[in-house]
């Protein structure tokens, strides 16, 4: 049995102070308010939360962070510098690099995360020996981070409406939803506890709508949660009402993949109708704040989106920072920007969209909350430091709060960050460092030649 004993803690959507909780393996068996501290109890000076679930992650995109923000552009020109990183990676330097990432995101109190993986095969399109191989990299790098991983395979199957994969896309593709399908199963039968596999569709451009049928029936079929971009560029829309003559989300839900498992990823330019479409199919909306400002995508219908009865969650996608506390403060923050109003979402209801409800986005269900029976996931946010001294616990979590305050982070009973430090790697900082060398600095001629 493992106990800690909270200065204050979030309990049932409220904060109560002098938490004891108690956790017999990977569970939590006793949460109990007003409770003296034993003395074999860490002690948590702070609030403690539930665990962070970061739904919408791509790894490799932490490798552009402070080499691709400056300057003019679009998403579309930012791409392109994605996939000059994705053209670097292998196995080895692909679970180097999402450890790094993964621990930056331990540090900030992120038990689980959504990674979003397309880049499935050798630079030249033909498998590895092992077809997953790349996918595997990235539940073993979970693993040596101390987080949770579901592992959104996504199927990704043109370059655009009308456009064959091309140049780094081409490491994308299956050709086929049923190889998808092919490769995802033998993922499904060797899963390790800290994992869980899901599927995804890339987005609407790149998988055509009898195919994006296919993935969605093999998503319900296995009880997946299933994610897709969803209009995140007004430029997606326009090509889609030209190729097809209705929207992203109406097409989705033509093919059958809307519903209680399905999260859409961005959902920034949406119609009334498409709002309609995904509340009224309870279709979960995941959005990326600090990506969507930074590469300029634009300011999404949230308040709209959760009114209509779509969940929300947040994701840090591209990583321009890594700061899950950061993405739900923007969650409010941006909504007061489009609406020129401020006071759309409680404090409780962006922490429950940081946690409960993002591991269910995860298909962890069993999460996100300090409750008996639940993940034993805790996270442990500084009351005294120079952002949070003298704010009330719970507006302090979401509106001063940075990740630097995250102090303790346990995961499924284990400690991975205690007082500041992870305790699986050691130096966070040169684990980036170096990972981030190894796939952006110029390419050996022999390696030019493989």
């Amino acid at each position: 049995m493992r106990r800690w004993h909270a200065e204050w803690a979030w309990v049932g959507g409220a904060v109560l102070p002098h938490v004891l909780l108690e956790a017999e393996g990977d569970r939590f068996s006793e949460v109990r308010a007003g409770a003296p501290a034993p003395s074999d109890a860490v002690r948590l000076p702070g609030l403690t939360l539930p665990g962070f679930a970061n739904v919408h992650s791509h790894a490799f995109h932490r490798a552009l962070r402070g080499r691709a923000q400056a300057g003019r552009g679009t998403f579309w020109t930012w791409r392109q510098r994605m996939y000059a990183v994705a053209d670097r990676l292998e196995p080895d330097t692909y679970r180097a690099l999402a450890t790094a990432v993964f621990a930056e995101m331990a540090l900030a109190g992120v038990t689980a995360v959504g990674e979003f993986h397309y880049l499935h095969h050798r630079r030249d399109g033909s498998p590895y020996d092992d077809p997953n191989a790349m996918g595997r990299a990235l539940i073993d790098a979970a693993a040596d981070a101390g987080v949770r991983i579901t592992l959104l395979d996504a199927c990704y199957l043109r370059g655009g409406f009308d456009a064959p994969l091309d140049g780094p896309q081409i490491r994308f593709g299956d050709g086929t939803a049923a190889a998808w399908r092919d490769r995802v199963a033998a993922l499904l039968d060797d899963v390790p506890a800290h994992a869980t596999i899901g599927a995804a569709v890339h987005s609407v451009r790149a998988v055509p709508p009898d195919e994006i049928a296919a993935v969605a029936a093999h998503a319900r079929a296995h009880a997946l949660p299933l994610h897709v971009h969803l209009s995140e560029q007004a430029a997606e829309n326009t090509a889609c009402l030209a190729a097809h003559g209705v929207t992203p989300a109406a097409l989705l839900d033509g093919a059958d993949a809307l519903g209680p498992r399905t999260v859409a990823v961005h959902a920034t330019h949406l119609t009334d109708a498409d709002i309609a479409l995904l509340g009224g199919t309870a279709t979960g909306a995941c959005v990326c704040p600090t990506t969507e400002r930074d590469l300029a995508d634009g300011l999404g219908r949230t308040g709209d989106l959760a009114a209509a009865g779509s969940p929300l969650t947040l994701g840090s996608d591209q990583h321009a920072v890594i700061d899950l506390l950061e993405e739900a403060r923007a969650l409010e923050l941006h909504e007061r920007l489009r609406t020129r109003r401020r006071g759309h979402f409680t404090a409780a209801e962006l922490l429950t969209a940081l946690t409960a409800t993002g591991h269910a986005a995860l298909g962890r269900p069993d999460a996100g909350s300090l409750t008996p029976g639940a993940t034993a996931d805790l996270v442990t946010v500084a009351l005294d430091s120079v952002r949070t001294a003298g704010a009330d616990p719970a507006e302090a979590a979401v509106y001063a709060a940075t990740a630097a305050d995250v102090t303790h982070v346990v995961n499924a009973g284990r400690p991975v960050v205690d007082d500041g430090r992870h305790l699986l790697v050691p130096d966070v900082p040169g684990a980036l460092a170096s990972a981030i060398e190894a796939v952006t600095r110029p390419r050996t001629e022999g390696e030019e030649r493989r």
